[in-house]
């Protein structure tokens, strides 16, 4: 399972990184590979205000849908078409091609883990 370091995570496995202002937003390898063939994904459309921790999406795997979770507050001002297209690329690069949406954040990301954190959360339920 790779955890880059430039990143911030979720309890709910999305990782996010911060530069200037805008987060991008996808989820983890681990949810990739614990969701399996990847079939779906239901992004948060343009414009749209998101709270932290609120449900924003979803994404369909041949095994399960799993909700998407807002990991901070803001618009929602890009979705990765590529992605909703072609949904396995989430699953076969999810920190690379696979980003699912941007936020033009209107605060601080919250309680985001660090990659250590993230790696002791996966290692507890694995």
């Amino acid at each position: 399972m790779s955890v880059p370091a430039e990143l911030g995570y979720t309890n709910e496995h999305e990782w996010v990184a911060v530069a200037d202002g805008v987060a991008t937003v996808g989820i983890t390898s681990y949810a990739a590979e614990a969701l399996g063939d990847i079939v779906y994904v239901e992004p948060p459309e343009v414009g749209a205000t998101l709270t932290a921790g609120d449900t924003c999406g979803e994404v369909e795997s041949t095994k399960s849908v799993s909700d998407l979770y807002s990991p901070v507050d803001g618009e929602v001002v890009d979705v990765n078409r590529a992605a909703v297209d072609e949904p396995e690329v989430i699953g076969s690069d999810p920190f690379g091609q696979g980003w699912l949406f941007k936020v033009e954040l209107s605060g601080d990301p919250a309680d985001l883990l660090t990659p250590e954190q993230y790696t002791t959360l996966t290692e507890g339920e694995g």
